[in-house]
């Protein structure tokens, strides 16, 4: 697996971003994108996880329920975390890539 930059990271916030802002359209949330990067820089269990997925549950078919989950967890793995010193898990993965060079 390649290792992403910095600049790769933050460019793939940012369509994360947009796909987030497309479901929650889509669903007719009554969420907004603030709302699930705030649970997840101040996620503490795995049920905050379970949280930001209630967000967009509308009985949709599994289908689609498993984009929405596909996009939450990438939302999940490049949002930062404030247990993470503010780091999204993609950053430090590459913290710890670059370290162990």
């Amino acid at each position: 697996m390649e290792i992403e930059t910095k600049q790769q990271i933050l460019e793939r916030r940012e369509e994360i971003e947009k796909e987030i802002l497309e479901l929650l359209e889509e669903t007719k949330s009554d969420f907004g994108l603030d709302d699930i990067k705030e649970i997840i820089y101040n996620e503490e269990d795995q049920g905050d996880l379970v949280h930001v997925m209630a967000m967009f549950d509308r009985g949709q078919g599994l289908s689609e329920m498993s984009e929405i989950l596909e996009t939450i967890n990438d939302a999940w793995n490049y949002f930062p975390h404030k247990c993470l010193d503010g780091l999204c898990p993609m950053e430090k993965i590459l913290e710890h890539k670059l370290k162990n060079k």
